[in-house]
């Protein structure tokens, strides 16, 4: 049985986890308003691009001349993972629902015979896979030193992956993030970035709409618009990422706050029957040495 000073040294302990756990989730909490703010700015903005890119590839769409970023290598047996996690931890299960995503998605791939390399931005991402993908990861680019992410951050990133694009060093490449819907729910989602996802376009009613004629043509258009696309794509995952990140904390920290006082009220109930159990005895010694005489 423990000691009272023990007792005591674990209840002061376990206060001190608890006011760096509250702490923390106050910042958190300070920063998901930003970080949800950015988030939210960012997907029309994406989603529009998609939509542009869809409608303009539309034209060019199976024709010789189509870009590579969008008609792809006419290959899929190598494929680029671009695993983006956060560079701390202490956010429940936000990192290793990516990384569980990412890891699956890998050995569906080798499972059909595919190479799969791995692109990691984030350092808990790299931690997470380096045990079974050790040889699979190419590169690891940390945002640790950033305090704000943007466009600047995602367009490096959205350069190194056009290059090993160019030299050939894979076909596909599908970005893995976590998209925030509320504190309490990050989605986890991969998505396709090169070849880029053409859906056809938007519907368009040709009795009412505007016919449009591109100057330069179609195919001219894509080969500024379609490496655009790759950055706007990785940006948009990055702030959705920031915003998940913030709300996984804030939970997790809410959680280890109230556990942290239950832990309290649980040793202080202790202390305290084991206080009055070591006063009840030295009582009964003091009545029985007072008896005896």
């Amino acid at each position: 049985m423990p000691s009272l000073k023990e007792l005591r040294n674990r209840i002061t302990s376990v206060k001190a986890t608890q006011k760096i756990t509250k702490a923390m989730q106050m910042v958190a909490a300070a920063k998901l308003r930003r970080a949800q703010a950015a988030a939210e700015a960012s997907r029309p903005y994406a989603e529009r691009m998609s939509a542009v890119l869809s409608n303009v590839a539309v034209g060019v769409a199976g024709r010789a001349d189509a870009p590579r970023l969008l008609a792809g290598t006419g290959s899929d047996a190598t494929h680029l993972l671009i695993v983006c996690t956060a560079e701390r931890g202490l956010c429940g299960a936000f990192n290793s629902s990516i990384a569980r995503l990412a890891r699956d998605h890998a050995v569906a791939l080798q499972r059909e015979g595919k190479i799969v390399k791995i692109l990691c931005v984030g350092k808990k991402g790299y931690d997470l896979l380096r045990r079974q993908f050790k040889d699979q990861i190419i590169e690891l680019i940390e945002l640790r030193t950033v305090k704000q992410i943007g466009f600047g951050n995602a367009e490096t990133i959205g350069r190194k992956v056009l290059s090993l694009y160019q030299k050939g060093e894979f076909d596909v490449a599908t970005l893995f993030y976590a998209k925030f819907r509320s504190v309490i729910q990050q989605i986890p989602t991969a998505q396709r970035v090169i070849p880029a996802e053409v859906d056809g376009g938007e519907a368009v009613d040709r009795s009412t709409s505007v016919i449009y004629e591109y100057e330069p043509d179609e195919a001219a258009i894509l080969e500024d618009l379609l490496p655009r696309n790759v950055s706007v794509q990785i940006l948009s995952a990055l702030l959705e990422n920031v915003a998940s990140e913030m709300g996984a904390k804030m939970s997790a920290m809410d959680s280890a706050t109230r556990n942290a006082g239950e832990m309290i009220k649980k040793y202080t109930l202790r202390y305290n029957r084991t206080r009055q159990a070591m006063i009840t005895k030295e009582l009964i010694e003091i009545i029985s040495g007072a008896e005896a005489l």
